[in-house]
């Protein structure tokens, strides 16, 4: 996968894990379902992490 397609999935990953946190704080703890959970300590990191890997290979120069 090429780096500017990264991006767009980084940004997809990390919103749906902070839309996932934000209903976590909305609807508070014991109503939501587990994958709730799963989503919001997941996805944000990993979508964060994936765009800094994005941004950090963009920069290089190419050989």
């Amino acid at each position: 996968m090429s780096t500017p397609k990264l991006m767009p999935l980084a940004v997809a990953l990390f919103a749906l894990g902070v839309a996932a946190i934000v209903a976590l704080f909305v609807a508070g703890e014991p109503g939501l379902p587990a994958w709730v959970f799963a989503a919001g300590w997941l996805l944000a990191p990993a979508g964060l992490a994936l765009g800094v890997l994005s941004a950090v290979r963009s920069s290089r120069p190419r050989r």
